[in-house]
């Protein structure tokens, strides 16, 4: 990709993105405009249904835009091969599989289909292995020896020896314990330092995403209401918005 783009233009941009659904009747996200700059810390937050993992699947192509568009590098994602956007930009759902591997095999496998050597296969694997707290005597283990908090840290060690341009996370520390989840976060932290990584949480553990946000979107009904330094955030008030959402949402199925 060309070197001036790289430095100087955002590195994703959205203009003007609906996704509508069931012929178009339903709207799950209306109208998103932002962009992304190199090592952004950006958390997106809002209520059920609000969109959240809907954004972040249009933006390596696991579901398309019904209209606007989406570059990477100022070029149309639509213009990028799918294997090749998602090696960059690279999502870890909020329950992931190991795809009958062990972990081990699992943390190898993508670097494997890049035709790696066995040497750096092994450094990279060592390295976020040990990056990321994941014990040695879990190298051995299946998908069903693992708990769910243990298959997302797994997943995102996954997705990191990748070495991804953007790493798209959902939900990632739904399932861990606080340990896990703070280190998670301040490995996370370390590697948007000088824009090494770019990273897009989804995550409704409000005091988490405090810790590791530069930015915050706020979603609400698919709209964008909110685009802010995460220090110009009212996180008290924000928390009071989750919570009345919440309510709500629980008195309309009564």
């Amino acid at each position: 990709m060309n070197d001036r783009h790289s430095k100087n233009s955002p590195i994703l941009r959205l203009e003007g993105v609906n996704v509508n659904v069931v012929r178009g009747s339903i709207q799950i996200l209306q109208d998103i405009s932002f962009a992304v700059e190199r090592g952004d810390r950006l958390a997106i937050i809002g209520p059920s249904g609000a969109g959240k993992t809907s954004l972040l699947r249009i933006l390596n192509r696991l579901i398309s835009p019904s209209s606007g568009a989406i570059y990477l590098d100022d070029r149309p994602i639509t213009q990028i091969s799918a294997i090749k956007l998602r090696s960059s930009v690279n999502l870890v759902p909020q329950e992931p599989k190991l795809l009958g591997m062990n972990v081990e095999e699992a943390l190898a496998y993508p670097l494997l289909l890049q035709k790696l050597s066995k040497q750096e296969i092994k450094q990279r694997v060592e390295t976020w292995r040990s990056s990321l707290y994941i014990p040695e005597d879990w190298l051995d283990r299946n998908e069903l020896q693992l708990s769910l908090g243990q298959r997302q840290l797994v997943a995102i060690a996954r997705a990191l020896v990748m070495q991804p341009q953007i790493l798209l996370l959902d939900e990632p520390t739904s399932a861990m314990d606080a340990g896990s989840a703070d280190r998670l976060i301040e490995v996370l932290n370390l590697i948007t330092t000088n824009s090494q990584t770019t990273v897009i949480m989804v995550n409704h553990q409000l005091e988490l995403a405090r810790k590791f946000a530069s930015r915050v979107l706020y979603l609400e009904q698919g709209q964008l209401l909110k685009d802010l330094p995460a220090t110009q955030i009212d996180w008290v008030g924000l928390r009071k918005n989750l919570v009345a959402a919440k309510k709500q949402d629980a008195e309309e199925w009564f």
